[in-house]
């Protein structure tokens, strides 16, 4: 085990105070000051988070927090709360105070470039939980999952519930797609994926988009707002099917499914003359959960933060103890600076049939909670 070279000159006091100011919004958790420790046990790690309005990046921040404690780390916890400003001065503090390993999922991916040069300055490695970050050579390493099958996934439900891939229904049937933030790079992929598996049966004429929405730039959801997502489907519905039903929402992600869903009991849908349209998801956050079993929402796609957040953990102890963290793709994320050495882990369907035995048998959603 080595120490790490001593720290550059500290970063200008005009930085550090508002820093220091704005860094109050967020949270630590056991890691108020400067590690005693440059490396290995004892160190600090910085973990910066995007919101706490969804509850996966609560579970990942808190299950990062447990793990690195059990360690024998301390931690630095903050959450941006979907502010890229904030979440710039959280890490620019995190760097002042000496904090050794930054570990980051992104509000912004491309934001992020000048405060990680501060951090490529005083060699304190970076860990992109989850979302990619872009534009920066200073990204060590990327733990997600594998991002391109969450959207195969929601896509091949889709057409599996519709009869299209056994071939007992034809079409065409009427879509509407919908994608993530324009700023989080897994959008990017999430829809790549998702359009991949969905192509050939809109090139067939079995699939239809009514709206003629079909690029990515026209169906993005700015930080992945689901009242965002409400009003886009409210104008759709209200535009493109006055006189015909939507029998497919393919939606990225929970939060956006429950605005989505919403709009569409709105518009009538609901009923037993007027059932709701396939709609997808993903986190199996416990709403959606809860609206699945309920036969509202159709489908999420199941990512274990827990997971997750022990192949980060799992990383940055690698690095403060002079190893080579596991990784398992070096081909795939380009953030447009280098690829990114990366650990993916594998996504899983949930829908009505398998809930039980994916998310509550194995410890991820208490049983009581979906009551």
């Amino acid at each position: 085990m080595t120490t790490r070279r001593t720290r550059r000159a500290a970063l200008p006091l005009v930085a550090a105070s508002l820093a220091l100011a704005l860094a109050a919004c967020g949270q630590s958790s056991e890691g108020g000051g400067k590690s005693t420790a440059k490396s290995g046990k004892g160190a600090t790690i910085g973990i910066a988070m995007p919101t706490k309005s969804s509850e996966r990046w609560i579970a990942d921040g808190n299950n990062m927090a447990k793990q690195f404690h059990a360690l024998g780390y301390k931690t630095d916890l903050q959450y941006g709360e979907d502010n890229v400003d904030q979440q710039v001065a959280q890490i620019e503090n995190m760097i002042t105070k000496g904090d050794d390993v930054l570990v980051i999922a992104a509000i912004d991916g491309r934001a992020l470039s000048d405060v990680l040069r501060q951090a490529a300055d005083q060699h304190i490695k970076v860990i992109s939980y989850d979302r990619l970050i872009l534009g920066s050579p200073n990204v060590d390493y990327y733990a997600s999952f594998d991002n391109e099958k969450v959207g195969v996934l929601q896509a091949t439900y889709i057409i599996d519930k519709l009869g299209l891939k056994s071939g007992a229904k034809s079409g065409p049937f009427t879509i509407e797609l919908f994608a993530g933030s324009p700023d989080d790079n897994n959008t990017r992929y999430f829809f790549q994926g998702a359009m991949k598996t969905l192509q050939p049966y809109l090139d067939k004429g079995q699939l239809v988009v009514r709206s003629g929405q079909t690029r990515l730039n026209q169906v993005t959801t700015l930080r992945w707002d689901g009242a965002t997502a409400q009003k886009r489907m409210d104008d759709l519905l209200t535009k493109s099917y006055s006189s015909d039903r939507v029998d497919a929402v393919l939606s990225p992600y929970d939060g956006m499914s429950i605005g989505i869903l919403s709009a569409l009991r709105s518009g009538g849908y609901g009923t037993a003359a007027k059932p709701y349209p396939v709609v997808t998801g993903q986190d199996a956050e416990v709403a959606s959960v809860k609206s699945i079993i309920a036969g509202n929402q159709t489908q999420t796609v199941y990512k274990d933060t827990r997971a997750l957040a022990k192949q980060a953990v799992q990383m940055a102890d690698a690095v403060l103890n002079n190893k080579k963290p596991e990784v398992n793709d070096v081909r795939t994320y380009d953030n447009e600076k280098k690829v990114v050495p990366s650990f993916l882990l594998n996504p899983v369907s949930v829908d009505k049939t398998n809930y039980q035995a994916e998310l509550v048998d194995s410890g991820y959603i208490k049983a009581s909670d979906l009551k």
